[in-house]
């Protein structure tokens, strides 16, 4: 369910993703947590329940993304997650292995967990975050994307305040 938009059917979650996905833009940031990752009160923010892993998911997601030309992700995972050890958490290599598959070969920024939050945290204080709630329990398996323009980079931004400067 996407709160405040009635989303509410097990399979509808395919179809609320590709209409948020349509109405975010830069700035704008997709979390798609884990079971334990709280719930968020704040004003712009979306939640979905999926129902699904978070491969499954992410894996829609990005095809989603790929679809449009407005933006394009920047992904975060937790450093964490690499260093949680499959003993104390049964299932953590698998999802590991169906997470690289899910990437669609997008590189990744891996960051403290607290610091992947607090990024995510400030820009909400002015953007609109959509979480996709998912039923993977696993510890620091959410994934953060953070959406960049599609069709301006970093490189290309630079270039342009170097021109302006002169």
């Amino acid at each position: 369910m996407v709160s405040g938009c009635g989303w509410t059917s097990r399979d509808g979650w395919k179809g609320a993703i590709d209409h948020q996905i349509g109405q975010l833009g830069y700035r704008n940031w997709i979390v798609l947590a884990e079971g334990s990752f709280p719930a968020h009160s704040r004003p712009g923010t979306r939640q979905v329940n999926t129902y699904q892993s978070i491969p499954v998911v992410l894996d829609e997601v990005l095809r989603s993304l790929e679809k449009t030309e407005h933006v394009r992700p920047r992904i975060y995972l937790p450093t964490e997650m690499q260093m949680v050890e499959n003993d104390f958490a049964p299932g953590i290599d698998e999802y590991r292995t169906q997470l690289k598959a899910a990437l669609h070969g997008h590189e990744t920024m891996e960051m403290e967990h607290a610091s992947i939050v607090t990024l995510m945290n400030d820009a909400q204080k002015s953007f609109d975050v959509l979480v996709l709630r998912t039923t993977s329990a696993l510890p620091y398996s959410s994934v953060f994307l953070e959406l960049q323009p599609g069709y301006w980079d970093g490189e290309s931004e630079a270039r342009l305040r170097e021109r302006m400067r002169r």
